[in-house]
């Protein structure tokens, strides 16, 4: 049996994101973000890189700056490992539900987050590498979960990809840059042509952080 979430309610949700901004304005130097047009009426797919254990509160950031507004994001969800959860149980008051790879408990889980995107206005943050990579890497390895999530949603579902990526340069502390991409609705989804898409967008992201992009990338 999977842990449900409990997303946080709307005031607790805007307090955790001031919270968050405060910290990551006073790590940061620059924190800039290349929105994307969002379609009003939908859910949400939001796919991140994964390098870091504050991924999720980069995301925070993003859906607190983004996504949360009058018409679009009303609940975030995250998907987290049972046994982390079991170990922290404040997780399911974020937001996170259980997922147990290999266990028969998986198409269960994948069951609750069809159902829950099949409401307008819940947003769902996926990292579809499934591990810890470096930022840098050209090629974004999707797992193949977001096909089972995809194929659970009946309704208007918009897929979106961000590229986080950190950098230093003149400064004594980094800048961390939000890349985002509209990568369509799951009426139209293809797994292959989405990561195709995705890594074209990524290598991208990462020339535009680069100094001599011709020779490094």
């Amino acid at each position: 049996m999977i842990i449900k979430s409990k997303p946080l309610k709307p005031f607790l949700f805007k307090s955790g994101t001031i919270l968050i901004s405060a910290l990551l304005k006073r790590r940061f130097n620059k924190l800039i973000i290349n929105p994307i047009e969002l379609k009003p009426n939908h859910s949400y797919i939001l796919m991140v890189n994964h390098f870091s254990f504050f991924d999720g509160f980069f995301a925070f950031y993003l859906c607190g700056k983004v996504f949360r507004k009058p018409g679009f994001m009303r609940k975030l969800y995250i998907m987290s490992v049972k046994k982390q959860m079991e170990k922290n149980p404040w997780l399911q008051y974020c937001g996170s539900f259980s997922v147990e790879p290999g266990k028969r408990s998986l198409i269960e889980s994948f069951d609750y987050i069809g159902e829950t995107l099949s409401e307008p206005g819940n947003l769902f943050l996926y990292f579809p590498q499934g591990n810890l990579e470096s930022m840098h890497i050209q090629d974004i390895d999707f797992q193949d979960g977001i096909n089972e999530i995809v194929s659970r949603v009946k309704g208007d579902c918009q897929l979106i990809w961000c590229s986080n990526i950190i950098e230093y340069f003149e400064s004594t502390k980094p800048s961390l840059y939000f890349d985002m991409l509209d990568c369509g609705t799951t009426a139209d989804y293809n797994f292959k042509q989405l990561v195709e898409k995705v890594n074209a967008h990524h290598k991208k992201a990462l020339q535009k952080q680069v100094r001599f992009t011709k020779s490094a990338i």
